[in-house]
């Protein structure tokens, strides 16, 4: 794809005052004191909002985990080395992973999307082949993607959403030194110092973390110049974000439900409210990564995550752990019975 023009989709904001208060109504007249199920209730409201419902139901829920590869890798800034990359989406593939075992668990179709690995995949039926090119290049030399393939990786995303069924859909990632770039878009679209945002990845010791630091410090201010936020994607990301950035958006833009996981999909949904402020409204972050720098994303999005488990797997694996309070949200705005259809007294006095 050589057109650089980026279409992105409409996304509407879910604001509905007269819905809201009905929700809110509903919600309040539950069998139980005002605000006691807490963040449970902050999250009917959204689903209900998102769903333009006073009852939320969920339809054929969605795992995507998007691949590939880093030419930062080659800076030493992984714990591992690249290879694991394609070695863990043979390991999905076969069904041996972790959001493997929580996607069954939870009953989620799971896809995984080649959105740049830098191997060549077998054919399978849990498989997109969708490669913009076998990795990005390394982003301390130049941009890590080119504008065409930036826009040619979001509009892939959008594409591989409009695919999916149901209203429910959760994005994951694979990518070795994937850390490195989504610290590098949360200190450039975030404006936070990289020394507060860059942090261990899959395991790096005191003298690795420094060395990391050091390179992405040099490889932000390559880029000094760069702030619009498909550019900045372009220079500072990676395949498997953009792609990702992408698919929030077209899964917005058709009132889904996106669970959103940690610190890289996080990164993947602080571009996306760059380029569409209007696609936070769908998403429900779903845990609060032990990465450093995640809670700072979180809190420049103003988001609260629903979990904070200490995890830092990525595969999309926080997302459908949380899976159990969206279901419990839309179940007690359902079937809890209210004050009056119950008989119960209300709360007397002020």
């Amino acid at each position: 794809m050589t057109d650089k023009t980026l279409l992105l989709p409409a996304i509407e904001t879910t604001a509905d005052a007269a819905l809201a208060t009905r929700l809110q109504h509903l919600i309040d007249h539950k069998t139980k004191p005002l605000g006691a199920l807490g963040r449970l209730e902050t999250l009917a409201l959204q689903l209900g909002l998102i769903q333009r419902s006073e009852t939320i139901r969920f339809d054929t829920p969605q795992m995507v985990v998007f691949a590939a590869d880093h030419g930062i890798a080659s800076e030493g800034v992984s714990a591992f080395p690249q290879a694991v990359t394609l070695q863990m989406v043979g390991n999905m593939l076969a069904g041996g992973a972790a959001i493997n075992v929580f996607a069954r668990q939870h009953g989620f179709a799971l896809q995984v999307v080649d959105a740049g690995v830098a191997a060549e995949l077998a054919d399978h039926p849990q498989l997109l082949q969708r490669k913009v090119a076998a990795g990005t290049a390394n982003l301390c030399a130049g941009p890590a993607m080119s504008s065409a393939q930036a826009v040619q990786a979001l509009h892939t995303g959008m594409a591989v959403v409009k695919d999916l069924p149901g209203n429910v859909v959760a994005f994951g990632e694979m990518g070795i030194a994937n850390t490195s770039p989504a610290a590098l878009l949360l200190a450039r679209l975030a404006g936070l110092p990289l020394s507060e945002v860059v942090g261990r990845g899959t395991g790096l010791g005191d003298a690795q973390l420094a060395h990391k630091q050091a390179v992405l410090t040099r490889a932000l201010a390559r880029h000094a110049d760069v702030h619009e936020p498909l550019a900045v994607l372009a220079a500072l990301g990676g395949f498997e974000i953009a792609m990702m950035t992408g698919a929030m958006l077209q899964a917005a833009s058709e009132r889904r439900v996106v669970l959103v996981d940690g610190f890289i999909a996080g990164a993947a949904a602080l571009a996306a409210c760059a380029l569409l402020p209007a696609v936070k409204d769908y998403l429900v972050f779903c845990h609060r990564s032990a990465e450093r720098g995640h809670h700072l994303l979180l809190a420049h999005l103003q988001a609260t995550p629903l979990l904070d488990l200490d995890m830092r797997l990525g595969e999309g694996t926080g997302a459908l752990l949380a899976w159990p309070l969206l279901q419990s949200a839309a179940l007690f705005l359902a079937e809890m019975a209210s004050f009056d259809s119950a008989g119960v007294s209300g709360k007397t006095g002020t």
